[in-house]
C-alpha cells in the first residue's frame, strides 16, 4: 500500500464521515461493492481516476482537494507548465496528469493521459457520470465503449457519454498520449 493511495483514501473517508454517510450507502450509490469501497478508503488498492472524479462530484469538492489535500485558489487563470501537472497514476494501464489543479469551481477536469501498450487486449472498463472528450496527441489507441471498438489515430478525437463503460489501449506496441476532458 503506497502513501499516495492512503492519503487520498483518508481524504475520501473524512468527506464521507463528515457527511454522515455509511460505507454501504455510498458504495451502493457509486455502484461498487462495500469491500472495494473500503479498500479505496484504506489505500489498499489503486483508486481509479474516474472514481475519484465521482467522489469529488458527490461531495462537491474540487478534484485537486482529493489528489493533493489542498484547496483550489485560482479564480482567473491557472498555468500548468510542461510535465508539472499533478500526477495521478491510478491504474496500471494509464498515467493521468491533471492539467488544472488550482483553479476553483471548474466546470471540467483536464488530463494528459499516457496509455502504455497492453498485453491484455481488453482492459478493465470503467464508467463515471458526465461526458468525456479525448483528443489523441501521439500514437494510436483503441477505445472500447458500449459494445463498440473504435481506432483513433494522432489528431483524431471522440466525445462520448462517460456513463457507458469504456477503456482505451495503445496499439502498435507503442505508448499513446491523449488529452482527456471530463465534464
Amino acid at each position: 500500500m503506497n502513501e499516495y493511495n492512503k492519503d487520498i483514501g483518508n481524504r475520501i473517508k473524512e468527506l464521507r464521515e463528515l457527511s454522515d454517510i455509511s460505507v454501504q450507502d455510498i458504495a451502493q450509490e457509486l455502484n461498487v461493492d462495500a469491500k472495494t469501497y473500503t479498500q479505496y478508503e484504506t489505500g489498499e488498492v489503486d483508486i481509479p481516476a474516474s472514481f475519484i472524479y465521482e467522489i469529488a462530484n458527490k461531495f462537491q469538492v474540487d478534484l485537486s482537494l482529493l489528489l493533493t489535500g489542498e484547496e483550489s485558489r485560482m479564480s482567473i487563470f491557472d498555468v500548468t507548465r510542461a510535465n508539472k501537472g499533478v500526477s495521478v497514476e491510478r491504474r496500471k494501464e494509464y498515467n493521468h496528469e491533471n492539467l488544472c489543479s488550482k483553479f476553483i469551481h471548474k466546470k471540467a477536469e483536464t488530463f494528459l493521459v499516457t496509455v502504455d501498450p497492453e498485453k491484455n487486449p481488453i482492459p478493465s472498463l470503467n464508467a463515471h457520470p458526465g461526458q468525456e472528450f479525448n483528443y489523441v496527441l501521439e500514437g494510436t489507441v483503441k477505445i472500447y465503449i458500449h459494445n463498440n471498438e473504435i481506432i483513433l489515430n494522432e489528431g483524431d478525437s471522440i466525445f462520448f457519454d462517460s456513463t457507458h463503460r469504456h477503456a482505451m489501449v495503445a496499439l502498435n506496441d507503442k505508448p499513446a498520449k491523449f488529452l482527456a476532458v471530463l465534464m
